[in-house]
């Protein structure tokens, strides 16, 4: 049993303030019957919008767009980080971001409540996709798509697994990179290697699932099940 202006927020992706204004203006029914109150307590499958039932998701899965500046964490005393950003009819208890961005690097960030889903597509075993488009700071010579593709040594010794390059042929400078790991500062390391410093980093894509381009730096959304799956694959 939940607030029915929570149930009518949670199930159809609105913000608390217009649950309220939808159930006072009487488009909310429990059980049949119209309900004004936005304090009474209920259960999801009593409850409509519109004539439309209301559902019960057990988890959330969310795409943010990260900008540069906000830290890839739950919680911050200092600093503002990708839960900040959720606005207030996507939060739920719990949330958190599977996989971690750099505070510097941008880009597609997904957010859950979903722990045993971000553990399956975290796992090394399951190896993931992640693509991002790369700006360095002069020219990548050809051959470091080769070297990319047949595996980076890092400095400390560690051997990266096979990754894909693209450099771009009219901009030398900037190139899209799809891994299937994610060691700490990955990508900067193996450019790092050969004497390039990252100056511009995006996550464009997880798995088969592409940053949604009408997200302004900041903004989010809630997954589809198909877009789930996406990610996946």
């Amino acid at each position: 049993m939940e607030r029915l202006d929570k149930i009518i927020s949670h199930a159809f992706s609105l913000s608390r303030t217009d649950a309220k204004k939808a159930i006072k203006s009487g488009e909310v029914c429990v059980g049949g019957e119209v309900v004004k109150d936005s304090s009474l307590k209920a259960d999801y499958s009593s409850v409509t919008l519109g004539g439309k039932r209301a559902e019960h998701e057990e988890h959330i899965y969310i795409m943010l767009n990260k900008p540069a500046g906000v830290v890839s964490a739950s919680e911050s005393r200092s600093e503002k980080t990708v839960i900040d950003l959720v606005p207030e009819h996507l939060r739920r208890k719990g949330l958190f971001p599977a996989g971690r961005l750099d505070k510097d690097t941008v880009g597609f960030v997904l957010i859950t409540d979903d722990g045993a889903f971000a553990h399956d597509i975290l796992s090394p075993r399951k190896h993931i996709e992640k693509t991002y488009l790369v700006r360095t700071d002069k020219p990548m010579p050809l051959s470091l798509e080769e070297q990319f593709k047949n595996g980076v040594t890092l400095y400390d010794g560690s051997e990266c697994m096979p990754a894909d390059l693209k450099i771009c042929k009219d901009k030398p400078d900037e190139a899209v990179v799809k891994i299937k790991e994610g060691k700490y500062h990955q990508i900067k390391r193996m450019f790092r290697v050969n004497s390039l410093s990252v100056e511009y980093l995006k996550r464009t894509a997880m798995g088969k699932l592409e940053l949604d381009k009408s997200l302004k730096e900041g903004e989010c959304r809630k997954l589809s099940k198909e877009e789930i799956n996406k990610i996946k694959e």
